[in-house]
Protein backbone atom coordinates (compact mmCIF):
# COMPACT_ATOMS: atom_id res chain seq x y z
CA UNK A 1 0.00 0.00 0.00
CA UNK A 2 1.47 3.44 -1.46
CA UNK A 3 1.88 6.42 1.28
CA UNK A 4 -1.25 8.64 -0.31
CA UNK A 5 -3.35 5.19 0.00
CA UNK A 6 -1.86 4.59 3.96
CA UNK A 7 -3.11 8.36 4.67
CA UNK A 8 -6.49 8.13 3.14
CA UNK A 9 -7.17 4.93 4.74
CA UNK A 10 -5.50 6.10 8.36
CA UNK A 11 -6.69 10.13 7.88
CA UNK A 12 -9.05 10.20 10.85
CA UNK A 13 -5.99 8.99 13.21
CA UNK A 14 -3.81 11.74 11.61
CA UNK A 15 -6.42 14.13 12.26
CA UNK A 16 -6.74 13.15 15.71
CA UNK A 17 -2.55 13.94 16.29
CA UNK A 18 -2.96 17.25 14.01
CA UNK A 19 -5.47 18.92 16.30
CA UNK A 20 -4.00 17.93 19.27
CA UNK A 21 -0.08 19.28 18.19
CA UNK A 22 -2.20 22.20 16.68
CA UNK A 23 -4.52 22.84 20.04
CA UNK A 24 -1.13 22.33 21.67
CA UNK A 25 0.70 25.23 19.35
CA UNK A 26 -2.30 28.11 19.87
CA UNK A 27 -4.64 27.23 22.38
CA UNK A 28 -6.24 30.44 22.99
CA UNK A 29 -8.42 30.34 19.73
CA UNK A 30 -10.33 27.20 21.01
CA UNK A 31 -10.71 28.08 24.39
CA UNK A 32 -13.67 28.27 26.13
CA UNK A 33 -14.71 32.29 25.25
CA UNK A 34 -11.70 32.17 22.65
CA UNK A 35 -12.66 33.17 19.09
CA UNK A 36 -13.95 30.06 18.04
CA UNK A 37 -16.73 30.47 20.97
CA UNK A 38 -16.94 26.39 21.43
CA UNK A 39 -19.12 26.98 24.35
CA UNK A 40 -21.91 27.95 22.14
CA UNK A 41 -20.77 25.99 18.44
CA UNK A 42 -19.14 22.69 20.31
CA UNK A 43 -21.36 22.21 23.06
CA UNK A 44 -24.81 22.67 21.35
CA UNK A 45 -24.21 23.14 17.36
CA UNK A 46 -21.64 20.35 16.70
CA UNK A 47 -22.96 17.72 18.97
CA UNK A 48 -26.48 18.00 17.60
CA UNK A 49 -25.00 17.95 14.38
CA UNK A 50 -23.32 14.54 14.86
CA UNK A 51 -26.62 13.12 16.56
CA UNK A 52 -28.65 14.06 14.02
CA UNK A 53 -26.33 12.90 11.32
CA UNK A 54 -26.00 9.24 13.03
CA UNK A 55 -30.33 9.22 13.00
CA UNK A 56 -29.48 10.41 9.34
CA UNK A 57 -27.36 7.80 8.57
CA UNK A 58 -28.72 4.78 10.84
CA UNK A 59 -30.13 1.84 9.29
CA UNK A 60 -32.95 1.25 11.48
CA UNK A 61 -35.01 -0.55 9.10
CA UNK A 62 -32.25 -3.18 9.11
CA UNK A 63 -32.53 -3.83 12.69
CA UNK A 64 -36.09 -6.37 11.96
CA UNK A 65 -33.95 -9.40 10.53
CA UNK A 66 -31.76 -9.75 13.50
CA UNK A 67 -34.46 -8.56 16.21
CA UNK A 68 -35.46 -12.24 17.48
CA UNK A 69 -32.22 -13.41 18.69
CA UNK A 70 -32.59 -12.41 22.22
CA UNK A 71 -29.95 -14.54 23.79
CA UNK A 72 -27.56 -13.02 21.79
CA UNK A 73 -28.53 -9.50 21.98
CA UNK A 74 -28.59 -9.93 25.74
CA UNK A 75 -25.07 -10.74 26.19
CA UNK A 76 -23.76 -8.46 24.36
CA UNK A 77 -25.85 -5.31 25.81
CA UNK A 78 -25.09 -7.09 29.60
CA UNK A 79 -21.71 -7.51 29.06
CA UNK A 80 -21.25 -3.23 27.46
CA UNK A 81 -23.26 -1.42 29.87
CA UNK A 82 -22.77 -3.45 32.97
CA UNK A 83 -20.00 -6.60 32.85
CA UNK A 84 -17.54 -4.07 31.13
CA UNK A 85 -17.96 -1.26 33.45
CA UNK A 86 -18.08 -3.47 36.56
CA UNK A 87 -14.78 -5.17 35.48
CA UNK A 88 -12.57 -1.64 34.87
CA UNK A 89 -13.93 0.16 37.92
CA UNK A 90 -12.71 -3.16 39.88
CA UNK A 91 -9.60 -3.38 38.03
CA UNK A 92 -8.83 0.72 38.55
CA UNK A 93 -9.25 -0.11 42.47
CA UNK A 94 -5.84 -1.75 42.25
CA UNK A 95 -4.30 0.57 39.51
CA UNK A 96 -5.27 3.42 41.93
CA UNK A 97 -2.83 2.22 44.37
CA UNK A 98 0.34 2.90 41.61
CA UNK A 99 1.25 6.30 40.75
CA UNK A 100 -0.57 6.53 37.87
CA UNK A 101 -2.36 9.84 36.89
CA UNK A 102 -6.01 9.48 38.27
CA UNK A 103 -7.53 11.53 35.53
CA UNK A 104 -6.26 8.65 33.18
CA UNK A 105 -7.81 6.44 35.29
CA UNK A 106 -10.92 8.14 35.57
CA UNK A 107 -10.97 8.45 31.75
CA UNK A 108 -10.31 4.04 31.65
CA UNK A 109 -13.39 4.42 33.34
CA UNK A 110 -15.36 6.38 31.03
CA UNK A 111 -14.32 3.97 28.09
CA UNK A 112 -16.01 1.02 30.30
CA UNK A 113 -19.77 2.75 30.42
CA UNK A 114 -19.21 3.86 26.60
CA UNK A 115 -21.88 1.99 24.38
CA UNK A 116 -20.32 -0.37 21.17
CA UNK A 117 -19.57 1.70 18.12
CA UNK A 118 -22.14 1.96 15.07
CA UNK A 119 -19.36 1.41 12.38
CA UNK A 120 -16.44 -0.88 13.50
CA UNK A 121 -17.94 -3.76 15.33
CA UNK A 122 -20.50 -4.13 12.14
CA UNK A 123 -17.42 -3.39 9.56
CA UNK A 124 -15.05 -6.51 10.99
CA UNK A 125 -17.93 -8.46 11.57
CA UNK A 126 -18.67 -8.87 7.85
CA UNK A 127 -14.59 -9.29 7.14
CA UNK A 128 -14.64 -12.42 8.91
CA UNK A 129 -18.29 -13.87 7.49
CA UNK A 130 -19.80 -13.48 10.96
CA UNK A 131 -23.14 -12.59 11.77
CA UNK A 132 -23.31 -9.37 10.09
CA UNK A 133 -27.57 -8.46 10.80
CA UNK A 134 -27.14 -9.52 14.72
CA UNK A 135 -23.73 -6.96 14.63
CA UNK A 136 -25.81 -4.37 12.72
CA UNK A 137 -28.71 -4.62 15.36
CA UNK A 138 -26.24 -4.44 18.49
CA UNK A 139 -24.13 -1.52 17.14
CA UNK A 140 -27.53 0.44 16.09
CA UNK A 141 -29.43 -0.73 19.83
CA UNK A 142 -26.65 -0.58 22.00
CA UNK A 143 -26.39 3.08 20.61
CA UNK A 144 -29.59 4.01 21.14
CA UNK A 145 -29.35 2.84 24.53
CA UNK A 146 -26.50 4.17 25.65
CA UNK A 147 -28.10 7.49 25.05
CA UNK A 148 -29.77 6.60 28.40
CA UNK A 149 -27.59 4.39 29.91
CA UNK A 150 -24.22 5.68 29.30
CA UNK A 151 -24.59 9.16 30.79
CA UNK A 152 -26.08 7.13 34.43
CA UNK A 153 -23.11 5.02 34.52
CA UNK A 154 -21.13 7.95 34.28
CA UNK A 155 -22.52 9.67 36.85
CA UNK A 156 -23.00 6.44 39.14
CA UNK A 157 -19.18 5.75 38.71
CA UNK A 158 -17.55 9.01 38.76
CA UNK A 159 -19.91 11.86 39.44
CA UNK A 160 -20.39 15.02 37.84
CA UNK A 161 -19.48 18.90 37.99
CA UNK A 162 -20.45 20.29 41.15
CA UNK A 163 -21.53 23.03 38.92
CA UNK A 164 -23.61 21.16 36.83
CA UNK A 165 -26.61 19.75 38.12
CA UNK A 166 -28.03 16.08 37.33
CA UNK A 167 -31.18 18.10 35.96
CA UNK A 168 -29.24 20.17 33.21
CA UNK A 169 -26.92 17.22 32.57
CA UNK A 170 -29.89 15.60 31.04
CA UNK A 171 -32.33 18.60 29.70
CA UNK A 172 -28.70 19.10 27.83
CA UNK A 173 -28.63 15.58 26.79
CA UNK A 174 -31.96 15.37 25.84
CA UNK A 175 -31.95 18.57 23.31
CA UNK A 176 -28.56 17.66 21.53
CA UNK A 177 -28.34 14.05 21.60
CA UNK A 178 -32.36 12.65 21.45
CA UNK A 179 -33.63 15.45 19.67
CA UNK A 180 -31.14 15.39 16.57
CA UNK A 181 -31.27 11.72 16.62
CA UNK A 182 -34.87 11.27 16.36
CA UNK A 183 -35.12 13.90 13.68
CA UNK A 184 -32.42 12.40 11.86
CA UNK A 185 -34.90 9.12 11.86
CA UNK A 186 -37.72 11.06 10.92
CA UNK A 187 -35.69 12.62 8.47
CA UNK A 188 -34.58 9.20 6.87
CA UNK A 189 -37.94 7.80 6.73
CA UNK A 190 -38.60 10.24 4.05
CA UNK A 191 -35.75 10.72 2.43
CA UNK A 192 -34.56 6.76 2.75
CA UNK A 193 -34.37 6.07 -0.95
CA UNK A 194 -32.37 9.52 -2.23
CA UNK A 195 -30.35 8.87 0.93
CA UNK A 196 -29.24 5.05 -0.30
CA UNK A 197 -28.89 6.08 -4.22
CA UNK A 198 -26.37 9.13 -3.33
CA UNK A 199 -24.37 7.37 -0.56
CA UNK A 200 -23.43 10.41 1.33
CA UNK A 201 -20.44 9.87 3.33
CA UNK A 202 -22.17 10.71 6.79
CA UNK A 203 -19.04 8.63 8.70
CA UNK A 204 -16.80 11.91 7.04
CA UNK A 205 -18.90 14.01 8.38
CA UNK A 206 -19.14 13.19 11.86
CA UNK A 207 -14.92 12.57 12.19
CA UNK A 208 -14.51 16.07 10.86
CA UNK A 209 -17.03 17.33 13.58
CA UNK A 210 -15.15 14.86 16.55
CA UNK A 211 -11.78 16.47 15.39
CA UNK A 212 -13.23 19.53 16.11
CA UNK A 213 -14.22 18.67 19.39
CA UNK A 214 -11.12 16.80 20.27
CA UNK A 215 -9.48 20.05 19.12
CA UNK A 216 -10.99 22.33 21.73
CA UNK A 217 -10.95 19.92 24.81
CA UNK A 218 -7.68 19.95 24.41
CA UNK A 219 -7.28 23.69 23.91
CA UNK A 220 -8.52 23.85 27.29
CA UNK A 221 -5.89 21.60 28.49
CA UNK A 222 -3.24 23.11 27.12
CA UNK A 223 -4.48 26.35 28.13
CA UNK A 224 -3.99 25.72 31.50
CA UNK A 225 -0.60 24.94 33.29
CA UNK A 226 -1.76 22.64 35.66
CA UNK A 227 -2.37 19.60 32.99
CA UNK A 228 0.33 17.41 32.85
CA UNK A 229 0.35 14.00 31.71
CA UNK A 230 3.43 11.63 32.74
CA UNK A 231 4.89 9.12 29.40
CA UNK A 232 4.60 6.65 31.91
CA UNK A 233 1.14 6.88 33.00
CA UNK A 234 0.15 6.85 29.79
CA UNK A 235 2.57 3.59 28.65
CA UNK A 236 0.50 1.47 31.32
CA UNK A 237 -3.13 2.84 30.30
CA UNK A 238 -2.07 2.00 26.53
CA UNK A 239 -0.83 -1.55 28.13
CA UNK A 240 -3.89 -1.70 29.93
CA UNK A 241 -6.27 -1.01 27.34
CA UNK A 242 -4.50 -3.69 25.20
CA UNK A 243 -5.26 -6.01 27.95
CA UNK A 244 -8.80 -5.67 28.79
CA UNK A 245 -9.75 -5.72 25.03
CA UNK A 246 -7.59 -9.17 24.79
CA UNK A 247 -8.93 -10.80 27.63
CA UNK A 248 -12.69 -9.53 27.47
CA UNK A 249 -12.27 -11.21 23.64
CA UNK A 250 -10.77 -14.33 25.08
CA UNK A 251 -13.75 -14.94 28.15
CA UNK A 252 -16.33 -14.10 25.54
CA UNK A 253 -14.81 -16.74 23.21
CA UNK A 254 -14.62 -19.39 25.49
CA UNK A 255 -18.02 -18.45 27.03
CA UNK A 256 -19.68 -18.49 23.96
CA UNK A 257 -17.87 -21.86 22.29
CA UNK A 258 -18.64 -23.83 25.35
CA UNK A 259 -20.72 -26.92 24.71
CA UNK A 260 -24.68 -26.16 24.95
CA UNK A 261 -24.09 -22.66 24.26
CA UNK A 262 -26.05 -22.22 21.55
CA UNK A 263 -24.32 -19.98 19.70
CA UNK A 264 -23.14 -20.65 16.17
CA UNK A 265 -19.19 -19.84 15.30
CA UNK A 266 -20.53 -16.47 12.91
CA UNK A 267 -22.27 -15.62 16.07
CA UNK A 268 -19.35 -15.73 18.37
CA UNK A 269 -17.32 -13.74 15.68
CA UNK A 270 -20.33 -10.27 16.13
CA UNK A 271 -20.55 -10.98 19.81
CA UNK A 272 -16.66 -10.80 20.58
CA UNK A 273 -16.54 -7.41 18.23
CA UNK A 274 -19.52 -5.89 19.54
CA UNK A 275 -18.99 -6.56 23.10
CA UNK A 276 -15.74 -5.11 23.36
CA UNK A 277 -15.55 -2.05 20.85
CA UNK A 278 -16.42 1.42 22.43
CA UNK A 279 -18.00 4.24 20.64
CA UNK A 280 -16.01 7.41 20.04
CA UNK A 281 -18.44 9.32 18.07
CA UNK A 282 -20.62 9.24 20.96
CA UNK A 283 -18.08 9.07 23.53
CA UNK A 284 -16.36 12.34 23.09
CA UNK A 285 -19.71 14.71 22.80
CA UNK A 286 -21.23 12.63 25.80
CA UNK A 287 -17.97 13.36 28.24
CA UNK A 288 -18.30 17.58 26.98
CA UNK A 289 -21.64 17.63 28.09
CA UNK A 290 -21.82 15.13 31.33
CA UNK A 291 -18.23 16.75 32.64
CA UNK A 292 -18.61 20.39 31.13
CA UNK A 293 -16.19 22.61 33.59
CA UNK A 294 -13.81 19.88 34.29
CA UNK A 295 -10.28 21.58 33.82
CA UNK A 296 -9.20 17.98 33.01
CA UNK A 297 -11.46 16.69 30.91
CA UNK A 298 -9.04 16.42 27.89
CA UNK A 299 -7.10 14.17 30.20
CA UNK A 300 -9.97 11.78 31.02
CA UNK A 301 -10.75 11.62 27.04
CA UNK A 302 -6.99 10.42 26.31
CA UNK A 303 -8.39 6.84 27.24
CA UNK A 304 -10.93 7.26 24.82
CA UNK A 305 -8.79 8.39 22.25
CA UNK A 306 -6.43 5.73 22.84
CA UNK A 307 -8.93 2.41 22.55
CA UNK A 308 -10.63 3.81 19.44
CA UNK A 309 -7.32 3.20 17.16
CA UNK A 310 -6.75 0.13 19.83
CA UNK A 311 -9.85 -1.40 18.81
CA UNK A 312 -9.58 -1.54 15.19
CA UNK A 313 -6.19 -2.20 15.19
CA UNK A 314 -6.55 -5.21 16.98
CA UNK A 315 -9.64 -6.48 15.22
CA UNK A 316 -7.55 -5.79 11.96
CA UNK A 317 -5.15 -8.03 13.01
CA UNK A 318 -7.36 -10.55 14.19
CA UNK A 319 -9.19 -10.47 11.04
CA UNK A 320 -7.43 -13.52 9.52
CA UNK A 321 -7.25 -15.96 12.57
CA UNK A 322 -10.76 -15.67 13.01
CA UNK A 323 -11.33 -16.24 9.00
CA UNK A 324 -9.13 -19.29 9.21
CA UNK A 325 -10.77 -20.29 12.34
CA UNK A 326 -14.47 -20.12 11.06
CA UNK A 327 -13.18 -21.58 7.25
CA UNK A 328 -12.35 -25.03 9.80
CA UNK A 329 -15.28 -24.89 11.42
CA UNK A 330 -17.03 -24.79 8.33
CA UNK A 331 -15.07 -27.29 7.06
CA UNK A 332 -15.80 -29.78 10.86
CA UNK A 333 -19.18 -29.11 9.70
CA UNK A 334 -19.54 -30.47 6.45
CA UNK A 335 -17.22 -33.72 7.64
CA UNK A 336 -19.65 -34.29 10.27
CA UNK A 337 -22.52 -33.86 7.96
Amino acid sequence: MGLLARIRKEWFIIGIVVVILSAKLQPSFGVKGGPLRPEYTVSYVAVSVIFFNSGLSLKSEELTSAVLHFRLHLLVQSFTLIFFPLAVWLLLKLLALTAINPWLLKGLQTVGCMPPPVSSAVILTKAVGGNEAAAIFNSAFGSFLGIVVTPVLLLLFLGSSSSVPFSSIFSQLFMTVVVPLLLGQLCRRFLRESLERRKLPFGTVSSFILLLIIYTTFCDTFSSPDVELEPTSLLVVVLTIFSIQLSFMLILFLFTRRSGSGFTPADTVAILFCSTHKSLTLGIPMLKIVFSGYQQLSVMSVPLLIYHPAQILLGSLLVPSFKAWMTSRQKSRVLLQ
